[in-house]
């Protein structure tokens, strides 16, 4: 269990870095790719211990409330879409919002773990 952090962070590295490549075709690629840029150095910085709580915060806030935002009118609808186009091409802006939307809350809940670990560092320190 003690080497848990380092396999989890490790495997999103490679995780947001698969993201971000595919974010290269989206028509706004220099703001996704920065984001997933973002997420691989907090997640980098896991598989080394280091879990600095502010910047985090503000990370996984900002994910959230980008979340939000971008939340599609109905997921179900997404998933319905997607299903009956059998592809993953953005056909729409509702594709892709909902894509960035979920992109942001793994973002959001992968810092999370990293927030969690250094919050329960601390209180050891202390």
């Amino acid at each position: 269990m003690k080497n848990f952090p380092k396999y989890f962070f490790t495997f999103w590295i490679f995780g947001f870095a698969l993201f971000a490549y595919w974010q290269i075709n989206d028509p706004d690629p220099e703001i996704w790719v920065s984001v997933y840029l973002v997420a691989i150095l907090f997640s980098a910085m896991a598989v080394k211990g280091i879990h600095p709580l502010i910047p985090l915060a503000i990370c996984i806030t900002a994910c959230i409330i980008g979340a939000i935002y971008f939340y599609p009118d109905s997921v179900s609808g997404w998933v319905a879409y997607e299903m009956e186009n059998k592809d993953l091409t953005m056909k729409t802006k509702d594709s892709e919002e909902a894509r960035e939307t979920f992109g942001l809350l793994f973002i959001a809940a992968v810092l999370s773990v990293s927030a969690y670990l250094g919050r329960k560092k601390r209180k050891l320190q202390t």
